[in-house]
């Protein structure tokens, strides 16, 4: 892949992605100070991950007694190219198995002392496997989540926490919503807009997770995958040389309850905002959209402590959304016209680029983006035969103050 990022990775089914140990360490610590029990006495299911390779499984592994965990359970799935690269997980593993990769579970109810070192660590959980084999199984199945197999694991489980494949990300949610399980996944900044995910975020029974969001995260891919040289490069600063890339659009989604999501924002009054925002530079006021009733709001820390109205933000406000703060009304592109109504369709406009051609399609397809009045010279605008020209503002959510509005 020239490219690789998470939106380009659904298009290229390129799903090899691996989570690095200090990606996932930072964000469980943060479950853990909010609630040190948030783990205790629970079973753990990481569907996606070949045992002896995945960072999830070794990290769960090496801090199982510590989180206090009733098991740990993770699957691996056929052709998943780095299963069984460092170690044979059979006797009869011959060359041709490990090419074929066969998918199997490993599954851990106790992570004792072993080497009698002073310590549990992953050298104990490996001679663990080697002494009981009833750990370690192959399945039946090719393993993938949607199996029978796999499904009977996420039925036993309480918290699923792995990293998808990205190309089955609303799949792989749906997997787990529809079994009420808990979960801590890696997905795209840009899946809130869709249709499967944004409905559990109003209703507040999904958010984004603790860490990492904003922020670029490192990855491992597969040897001799092709890695953009700007990617490769990052993830080199960021201390991970050879085959590894950066994603800047990644972020954890979860149901698990962290401090972060409870810490009341700050704002700017209006007036101070368009006085003081540098982001706000040159604006004497908020611009109103031509077809909601709410003010466009560009960036979160502009949002205006004493707006007692609809504001339409981007989708990053997410990221810092408290949810005791603000009420979640809608999003564009998801039929929000009940709560946020739109007074105006734009079926008799047409798009236009910033050459001045028309693009052959009508207004009709911005009829649910939020849309304000000229023409940035950015991107493409639509237009009427009067001359009226609007433009459509990115991914909004609208949103209100809770305080405000009581």
């Amino acid at each position: 892949m020239p490219n690789i990022n998470l939106s380009q990775a659904k298009r290229a089914k390129n799903d090899e992605f691996y989570t690095q140990w200090g990606d996932i360490e930072k964000e469980v610590q943060a479950y853990l100070e909010f609630n040190p029990d948030a783990f205790r006495g629970k079973t753990i299911l990481c569907p996606c991950d070949d045992p002896y390779e995945s960072n999830f499984f070794k990290y769960f592994a090496l801090s199982f007694n510590g989180l206090k965990l009733k098991k740990l359970i993770a699957t691996c799935y056929v052709g998943s190219p780095i299963a069984n690269v460092e170690l044979s997980l059979f006797d009869d593993e011959s060359a041709e198995n490990k090419t074929t990769r066969k998918p199997h579970k490993i599954e851990i109810t106790e992570v004792p002392d072993l080497n009698q070192d002073g310590g549990a660590d992953l050298a104990d959980v490996k001679l663990l496997l080697a002494s009981d084999r009833n750990h370690l199984t192959r399945l039946k199945g090719d393993g993938d989540f949607r199996s029978e197999e796999v499904t009977k694991l996420r039925d036993e489980a309480d918290i699923i926490i792995t990293n998808p494949p990205f190309s089955l990300f609303r799949e792989f949610l749906a997997w787990i919503t529809e079994a009420d399980k808990q979960f801590l996944i890696i997905g795209n900044m840009n899946a809130i807009t869709y249709k499967e995910v944004f409905p559990l975020i109003k209703e507040n029974k999904m958010w984004i997770g603790a860490t990492g969001n904003g922020s670029d995260m490192v990855f491992a891919v597969p040897k001799g995958t092709e890695v953009a040289e700007k990617d490769r490069e990052k993830a080199a600063r960021l201390g991970y040389v050879g085959d590894y890339t950066r994603i800047g659009n990644s972020c954890w989604y979860t149901n698990l309850d962290h401090g972060r999501r409870h810490l009341p924002l700050v704002f700017m009054s209006m007036k101070d905002n368009l006085r003081y925002n540098r982001k706000l530079k040159g604006k004497e006021a908020y611009t109103q959209y031509d077809n909601y009733n709410a003010i466009e709001v560009p960036f979160t820390d502009a949002i205006p402590s004493d707006y007692n109205g609809i504001m339409g933000v981007p989708i990053s406000f997410l990221d810092k959304y408290n949810p005791e703060q603000f009420a979640i009304l809608g999003a564009t592109q998801r039929g929000c016209h009940d709560e946020v109504p739109d007074t105006k369709k734009y079926d008799e406009y047409w798009e236009v680029k910033q050459n001045g051609e028309k693009t052959g399609s009508s207004g009709g397809k911005t009829n649910e983006n939020a849309n304000l009045i000229g023409n940035d010279g950015k991107k493409n605008y639509f237009i009427n035969k009067d001359g009226r020209i609007i433009q459509s503002a990115y991914q909004r959510i609208f949103i209100k103050h809770r305080r405000l509005t009581k």
